[in-house]
């Protein structure tokens, strides 16, 4: 597959990060597990994923502007372009030892994702995206499942934890999804939900209150590999209101219709 020259910086700057966040990874194991010692170590090796992500593409663009979970925004003189960055989703995941988590890095042109890139560093998959040619799991062309029926569907979501989100409301949504489906999982990167959906491993997926860095690269991902993504509404306002769902044809649609019951 040949990259255009943005999305080989957006791999490289994804890559070394990926690097710096494995070898941190290999010392989770040794800390002490309190919220103080680890919470603390997973903080810094965060600010040091992105560190070089954001290092790498000032590097390449230096007019850009940035979104970041850790550094906030920062605007760039081009006016044209913003990078949002995610350089550990999964932190959770990170912190208790679970290799499930990635780096996520999206290029917004003009108010539209052009570009993505999500790489989990521990499998080596690195999934890539550009508007109009495709998305690809290393080198291989990706394309959402093709399954029809709910209940043969597995699909993911994300759930709100201690302190987040809106409680209720995710039970009211599992009650109606969960008799309707194969299986529902919940692995903790909404980055990787999307990246599974895109490459047919889930069939589907939905999720609150998400960050653009949480979200921006998975959802190019998801619509270059045939699928359908939007908001609970079914418009393309993910970004803004922090909702998505995903899946192919059959699965978003059938998604949208049991939410909408739960939310009646």
């Amino acid at each position: 597959m040949a990259r255009t020259a943005i999305l080989n910086v957006m791999v490289q700057a994804a890559t070394k990060a990926g690097r710096s966040l494995v070898r941190d990874f290999g010392e989770v194991e040794n800390l002490q597990v309190s919220r103080k010692g680890p919470g603390d170590f997973v903080s810094a090796a965060d600010r040091k994923a992105e560190e070089i992500v954001r290092a790498e593409l000032t590097k390449a663009r230096p007019t850009y502007g940035l979104v970041m979970e850790e550094s906030g925004e920062v605007e760039g003189t081009d006016g044209q372009h913003r990078w949002h960055i995610d350089p550990l989703d999964g932190t959770t995941n990170f912190l208790h030892g679970v290799p499930i988590f990635a780096t996520s890095i999206a290029l917004e042109r003009q108010g539209q994702i052009v570009a993505a890139v999500i790489y989990n560093p521990v499998m080596d998959e690195l999934y890539t995206a550009e508007r109009g040619r495709g998305a690809y799991l290393n080198d291989r062309r990706l394309r959402v499942a093709a399954r029809e029926d709910l209940p043969d569907m597995l699909i993911a979501t994300g759930l709100p934890f201690i302190g987040k989100g809106d409680h209720g409301r995710a039970l009211k949504e599992l009650r109606h999804v969960m008799p309707e489906v194969a299986g529902i999982r919940r692995c903790g990167a909404a980055a990787l939900d999307l990246a599974w959906v895109a490459s047919g491993r889930m069939d589907g997926y939905w999720e609150h209150s998400l960050n653009s860095w949480d979200i921006a690269a998975g959802i190019l991902m998801v619509k270059e590999a045939g699928g359908y993504v939007s908001d609970m509404t079914g418009k393309d306002s993910m970004l803004e209101s922090g909702d998505v769902v995903a899946g192919n044809e059959y699965a978003h649609r059938r998604l949208l219709r049991l939410l909408k019951k739960a939310a009646a």
